[in-house]
């Protein structure tokens, strides 16, 4: 401002001053080098409290992945010289998880490349923060999908039932491991998502389907088909822990809605986590089952599809249309 001399943030609370006294910088060392001098108000010269907050949050991240054992929250909060409670909520509103959930994430992720490089599954359990061998095999197919020995060996010897066939969207795969359906893939060529299954799962034995299989198959061709059926068959879902959150809230839009990754973000009490939302859709292996073709922009636009913007078009119409069917009166 010409008549104080001062330079502030344009968020500062002081009174704004008339628009012929007001001068715009680029930055800090432009408004001083034109000879202004900072505001005692909003200091501008320190990081605003949305910087404190996400550089707080940032310095906990990296004590959560160092930790050769799991902080409590207490001594957590603690070492950022915050409130137990404050930094609980704070936490959760930057990242979109718990601090707990976080350190699970950063251990199943820290699992996944010590039992690619220790010499013994033990060695790696240990190595990536487990306290005993008991409580990771408590939670490893949850984790990998599969045994630590499989993984190590890139899901050798694992099993994988699949099958291709046709859909009124295109080309649709569906594979199922020993916990249930793993993958659902969606394309116009048939052996293009063969070769994603390959490479999403390279040691695995990818064998033909039995009499159960193809029902099950059947049943999600169904899916695609008739949406308002739903899909009431054991999944494999494999991802972080946020991703799983996220994943959950999109099987909770109903046939015929949509939502918006904001909608979403703030649903799983991460309102902050817009992008990590739209990530964890682009993550997705079980199309339509998981139904991230009913997330939109705010605008109500639509936006990226792993599996094409043409197709999740498609979808979105067949689901209005089922419903608005169902929808109508009975002729008289």
């Amino acid at each position: 401002m010409k008549t104080t001399g001062v330079y502030c943030r344009p968020s500062c609370s002081s009174r704004q001053a008339k628009v012929e006294n007001i001068e715009f910088y680029a930055d800090n060392d432009a408004a001083e080098l034109a000879g202004y001098r900072p505001c005692k108000r909003c200091r501008p010269t320190q990081l605003s409290q949305a910087q404190q907050h996400a550089e707080k949050i940032s310095q906990a991240c990296r004590l959560i992945e160092q930790a050769e054992t799991p902080f409590t929250l207490d001594a957590l909060a603690a070492e950022l010289n915050l409130s137990t409670f404050h930094f609980h909520r704070l936490f959760k509103s930057i990242t979109g998880l718990t601090p707990k959930a976080y350190a699970s994430a950063t251990r199943s992720a820290r699992i996944r490349q010590q039992l690619v490089e220790k010499g013994s599954v033990t060695e790696a359990i240990f190595e990536a923060g487990y306290n005993s061998n008991g409580r990771f095999y408590e939670q490893s197919n949850q984790l990998l999908g599969m045994t630590p020995t499989r993984y190590r060996q890139g899901g050798r010897d694992t099993a994988l039932r699949f099958a291709v066939g046709e859909s009124s969207i295109g080309a649709i795969l569906m594979a199922q491991s020993e916990l249930g359906i793993c993958a659902i893939l969606l394309g116009d060529d048939p052996a293009l998502l063969v070769k994603q299954l390959q490479d999403k799962f390279p040691q695995a034995e990818l064998i033909g389907g039995d009499a159960e299989f193809e029902q099950w198959f059947a049943q999600v061709v169904g899916l695609v088909e008739a949406p308002q059926l739903g899909l009431d068959l054991p999944l494999d879902i494999r991802g972080t822990a946020f991703q799983q959150r996220v994943w959950q809230a999109l099987r909770e839009i109903p046939a015929g809605d949509t939502a918006s990754y904001a909608d979403i973000a703030a649903k799983i009490g991460a309102p902050k986590a817009v992008r990590a939302v739209a990530g964890a859709c682009a993550a997705n292996m079980l199309a339509v089952a998981i139904p991230c073709h009913r997330v939109i922009r705010q605008d109500g636009a639509l936006s990226g599809y792993r599996w094409g913007i043409e197709r999740k078009k498609r979808l979105l119409e067949k689901e209005q249309q089922e419903v608005g069917t169902r929808d109508q009166p009975d002729p008289a």
